[in-house]
Formats: structure tokens, C-alpha cells, sequence
């Protein structure tokens, strides 16, 4: 929505918003979408209702005078049998409105913080870069981050990497993947000490295999954790079921997995 939001300096469009909705419809009450006279961003679910909004809309943008609140029936007549009602509002908008329609269209995001610069991490990055995530993205080695870091990105560099963990916001997601397992470990230690003293990490993750978290479970029972704190780290990783482990296929499943956090 950032580029669309760019767009609007230059140009004209209008906006699509979702009012009010009865029964099953494809998006709810807030959605919204931006049209261009070429080209649109966001969605209000497809479909012949979104064909006839972006029509709707593009005819507005061309002067002529149409309604902008109006009321669809998702029926068969209009080829979707979701069989609800959905109730629009075409609004125009131009670089006026840009700071207002920040607001409006930029949902809030909820703090996660990524542990690892490594190929998992970075297709980690991309797979989160436009869902309502605010990125934390922690290494301890230098220049490991890539140039084409996504909008949103807060990159930061911290040896030891651990230390990163006190100043976390409050209701940080963590993702633990760093190159190595004793970064790994230092890092949960330094989470679990933040919830046993703040509790206010809802999901921490780490990467790795049920034999890799074996290892660290009997590791974190010698430095004192009882089962019921080492029982708050989630390993491994990602949905299950998902077996694939190229960096992108296991990207999916833990960007699942998190959307389900919230």
C-alpha cells in the first residue's frame, strides 16, 4: 500500500471501501482498496464485486457522475453465490489525502523480532514483508544484510546477539535462527529469563530439528529451567505437515504459524 500511497503525488484515484457487509462475503467491514486509472492496490475479494467496483471507480476517476455508495447482493446474477450483501463507498483521493489515508490503510503491526541473517532468514523477511508483521531483524555479524531489505525492515547489528532480547517490545513474536547453536541457545536462555521475569513474549520460536531441541531441552534443565518454562519455546518450527526444507517452502510455514499468534 506504501507505493500506492507514493502514487498519489502525481496522480489521482479513488478509494474502495467496504461499509458494511450481512452474511458470507469474500473481505469485512474496513477493507479497502485504491484505484488507479491504471492499475489498483489491495483487494475487496475478487470476484465480479470487485470487477464492477473497479469500473465503478475508474469512471468517477474520468469525471462522471455515478453513485458512490451503493449495495451489492452477491448472487448468482452477479455470477458470486456467497449469497451475503456487501455495502461500498467510492471516495476520490489525491496527495491531499495522503497523510489521513496513512492512517486509514496502514493497519497496526505486531512486533516480531528474527534472530538470523541467513538464507531461512531472509526468505523469512520476504514472506512476512506484507503481511501485519514490524520486523526486528537481529544478527551479530557484520554486513550480513542485504541491500534489498524490504520496506519496514529494522536491521541491527548486536554482539553479543543475545542482548537484544531486554529491549524487545513488549508482545515480540521471536524467530531463533542463527548460524550457530550456541547463538541459538544463548539466545532462549535470554528469552525465557525475559518471561520469567515480564512475560510478555507470546511465541517464541526456534529452528531445528527434534533432535536439536533434545539437545537443548537437556541443556536448558542444567541452567535451571523447570519443564513448564521450556515448554513456552516452540521447535521446531512452521505448520505442520509441511515437509519441504528450502528456505522459501519453510518461510510458509512458519509465516502460518505466526499469523495464527494473532
Amino acid at each position: 500500500m506504501m507505493v500506492a500511497l507514493n502514487r498519489l503525488a502525481n496522480e489521482s484515484a479513488v478509494r474502495v471501501s467496504v461499509q458494511a457487509t450481512q452474511g458470507s462475503v469474500p473481505r469485512g467491514p474496513g477493507t479497502h482498496m485504491l484505484v488507479f486509472a491504471r492499475g489498483e492496490e489491495g483487494t475487496i475479494g475478487g470476484g465480479h464485486l470487485e470487477f464492477q467496483a473497479l469500473a465503478q471507480a475508474r469512471r468517477l476517476l474520468a469525471g462522471e457522475l455515478v453513485p458512490t455508495h451503493f449495495r451489492q447482493v452477491l448472487g448468482p446474477s452477479l455470477g458470486q453465490c456467497c449469497g451475503g450483501v456487501v455495502e461500498l463507498l467510492l471516495e476520490r483521493v489525491d496527495a491531499g489525502d495522503v497523510a489521513r489515508l496513512r492512517t486509514a490503510l496502514m493497519p497496526p503491526r505486531t512486533p516480531l523480532a528474527l534472530f538470523g541473517g541467513g538464507h531461512v532468514g531472509r526468505a523469512i523477511v520476504n514472506a512476512l514483508a506484507p503481511l501485519p508483521f514490524s520486523v526486528r531483524w537481529i544478527d551479530s555479524r557484520d554486513e550480513i544484510f542485504p541491500a534489498d531489505v524490504p520496506d519496514g525492515m529494522d536491521c541491527e547489528h548486536s554482539n553479543p546477539v543475545q542482548a537484544a532480547v531486554a529491549d524487545l517490545a513488549p508482545c515480540s513474536r521471536v524467530l531463533i535462527m542463527s548460524f550457530s547453536h550456541a547463538e541459538d541457545l544463548d539466545i532462549v536462555v535470554a528469552c525465557l529469563k525475559r518471561l520469567r521475569e515480564r512475560n510478555d513474549l507470546p511465541f517464541v520460536g526456534l529452528i531445528g530439528s527434534q533432535t536439536k531441541w533434545a539437545t537443548f531441552r537437556h541443556r536448558l534443565e542444567e541452567r535451571g529451567f523447570a519443564a513448564e518454562e521450556i515448554a513456552r519455546i516452540t521447535c521446531p518450527i512452521g505448520v505442520p505437515g509441511i515437509a519441504g526444507k528450502e528456505p522459501e517452502v519453510i518461510a510458509v510455514a512458519v509465516a502460518a504459524q505466526l499469523l495464527q499468534t494473532l
